[in-house]
């Protein structure tokens, strides 16, 4: 179990180290500008992206389930049916978000906080960086088809070249020609195009024995596609709450100013490298869990999830010692701006503390996706964001500032780890027992 759950995580593990990476490159070179504005900018803009995303990011979770359980049930004509009916839903996507940009820049823009030339500088970052959706959306649907075929070595692959590219193209486009963000903006859509590309040589490749004339029958069957909509419903409210709470952090943190939020994007860095590193597993988790929940092998899927556990904390420990010996050098790697260096020592303690309280939160979002447990990943986000993040949030910042919003964060966190643990059984492993 443990090789298969390796086999799988390696190559996840390695292709989002590259995603952080591709982040600090970013964050570096706005970083070493002369202005703070730039790396205020990135953050907002990125936000905006996150939080649009969010609502489509079920296409890689939903077909990843779907086809891990195909798979695992021996269904081969339903594991290519769960590809086409993703795509489906992904082009009508598409359409929506490149005709809606200017309203979308618009709201974006009322609702983000930040002085007047951090939020200009988001929306020249946002326009050009919308134009890389629709190759976006597509490897939401490509991505989640491999990995629910147990294959992570080709999304690996992708993110590689998708992430080496922007980094070298945002490197021209602002050090060379000098476009500070609407560079790294351009690099991101030269770079997801790049990857779509690859995505689409590989499947050929690698899969044309799968490729079936398309039968609107089965393609537009109502229970599968009840079905579909039922699961990707809740999953989409699920990351839109995730990626909600951490726009809502984002947005605070502008609120504190254009220093406290650079502080606080470079602090939350260190987050990102270590969930990249955790989601590796968590991805494991999505194809082997999808596959026993296919076919109905309980023991095997218990002796799954214990032991995806035990890696995500056996990754946190390490993880937290280095960020507790070397906080001051992570956050030198970002940025040389004085005022940040002075600002951020009060809030090394949250870098230090965050692989131990967050791993079980995504280890436990690998295990519920696999199993299509929309439902109740659902419940345990709105639980975690309405009836924990939020109050802490009000009740803590009023008094405790930036430090308050910190642990409102981390409350958040805790809260994820621990409803989805005491949820597991009746949702996960016991449906299982009763088939």
């Amino acid at each position: 179990m443990n090789k298969s759950i390796l086999k799988l995580a390696i190559p996840n593990i390695i292709s989002n180290i590259t995603i952080p990476l591709l982040s600090m490159v970013d964050m570096i070179l706005m970083g070493h500008l002369e202005s703070a504005s730039y790396i205020g900018a990135i953050a907002l803009g990125g936000t905006i992206f996150s939080v649009l995303y969010s609502f489509f990011s079920f296409l890689r979770a939903g077909t990843t389930g779907f086809t891990a359980q195909a798979l695992g049930s021996g269904d081969k004509t339903e594991t290519i049916y769960s590809l086409y009916r993703s795509v489906c839903i992904g082009i009508p996507i598409i359409i929506f978000i490149l005709s809606m940009q200017i309203p979308i820049a618009k709201l974006s823009s009322l609702l983000l906080d930040g002085s007047e030339e951090v939020k200009q500088l988001a929306i020249s970052y946002f326009y050009i960086r919308i134009w890389a959706a629709p190759a976006n959306i597509m490897l939401y649907c490509l991505n989640g088809w491999f990995v629910g075929m147990q294959n992570t070595k080709i999304p690996m692959f992708i993110a590689i070249l998708i992430n080496v590219m922007n980094i070298v193209f945002s490197i021209f486009f602002v050090l060379i020609l000098n476009k500070n963000v609407t560079g790294v903006a351009l690099g991101t859509v030269i770079a997801q195009y790049s990857g779509l590309t690859l995505a689409i040589v590989m499947l050929i490749k690698n899969y044309k024995s799968y490729f079936i004339k398309i039968n609107k029958n089965i393609l537009f069957d109502f229970s599968k596609i009840k079905r579909f909509f039922k699961v990707n419903t809740d999953l989409m409210i699920r990351s839109f709450l995730l990626i909600i709470s951490i726009a809502f952090f984002t947005n605070q943190s502008a609120k504190l100013g254009d220093n406290i939020l650079a502080v606080n994007m470079i602090l939350l860095q260190s987050f990102y490298i270590f969930s990249y590193f955790t989601d590796g597993f968590a991805y494991a988790g999505e194809a082997l869990v999808g596959k026993y929940v296919g076919s109905k092998d309980r023991n095997n899927l218990v002796k799954a999830i214990r032991l995806l556990l035990l890696w995500g904390f056996s990754i946190s420990v390490p993880f937290t010692i280095l960020y507790a010996i070397f906080p001051s050098t992570f956050v030198r790697i970002i940025s040389d701006n004085p005022n940040i260096l002075l600002e951020v020592k009060p809030y090394y303690i949250y870098m230090i503390v965050i692989p131990i309280i967050t791993f079980a939160a995504f280890i436990w979002d690998g295990i519920y996706i696999g199993a299509t447990a929309s439902k109740a990943i659902r419940n345990t986000m709105i639980i975690s964001t309405i009836f924990v993040f939020l109050p802490a949030w009000y009740l803590l910042t009023p008094k405790f500032g930036n430090h308050g919003l910190w642990i409102a964060f981390l409350c958040f966190m805790i809260a994820r780890g621990v409803s989805m643990s005491v949820m597991a059984k009746n949702n996960i492993i016991q449906p299982i027992k009763n088939q």
